[in-house]
């Protein structure tokens, strides 16, 4: 599946075809969505749901302003990390879309927030051990192996490891969120995924 950009702002055409924006921080979590959606039969950009890739939680509000009158006509929906939170808050704020918003107002306005960050959900979705075999079908066991002999390893348990592990390389993230995903049974997909899905 091709990922569904925003359309330039004067592309009206384009930008009536939108029903659903949904704004994620980086590329792992919009490949995370759409390998979610296509499990269950979903087909994003056909249903007029564009998942944006941010770069980074910071970018918010320009994106926000980017979409500008066009926010009452769309839903809105979004998934961060529990440490950005206040970034969107922030951005959400700025453009009139809530006042001391909390958690649960974070919500309310269909953006979710992950216990840690993304990978972290999945992980414990998941579990190590699984995680650990899904390394190994994709042929990074043994770097992993390699990774946890470092010093700065040795003290950490196996979550923390391959969490940190995820994002050693350029890539590696986005690759996982894929294969990660694509493990998980129905009923363990983690609950800030599952509901941005539900809401696009």
């Amino acid at each position: 599946m091709n990922p569904v950009v925003l359309p330039a702002v004067h592309d009206l055409d384009a930008w009536c075809d939108l029903q659903s924006v949904v704004l994620v921080e980086g590329v792992s979590d919009r490949v995370a969505l759409e390998t979610l959606a296509m499990r269950r039969g979903r087909d994003l950009g056909a249903e007029g749901v564009a998942v944006v890739a941010m770069g980074g939680a910071t970018n918010i509000g320009h994106f926000l302003v980017q979409l500008g009158d066009r926010r009452s006509s769309l839903r809105l929906a979004g998934l961060c990390d529990a440490g950005e939170r206040a970034a969107f808050r922030r951005g959400l704020e700025r453009v009139g879309l809530g006042t001391d918003l909390s958690d649960a107002g974070l919500e309310d306005l269909g953006f979710s927030i992950c216990v840690d960050d993304l990978e972290d959900e999945l992980i414990r979705a998941l579990g190590t051990d699984r995680v650990e075999e899904l390394l190994g079908s994709e042929g990074e066991l043994r770097s992993f192996r390699i990774f946890q002999q470092q010093p700065a390893q040795t003290g950490r348990n196996a979550h923390r490891q391959l969490h940190r592990f995820m994002g050693t390389r350029s890539g590696r993230k986005a690759h996982f969120a894929k294969v990660l995903v694509e493990a998980l049974d129905d009923d363990r997909v983690p609950r800030p995924l599952d509901r941005v899905l539900a809401i696009a």
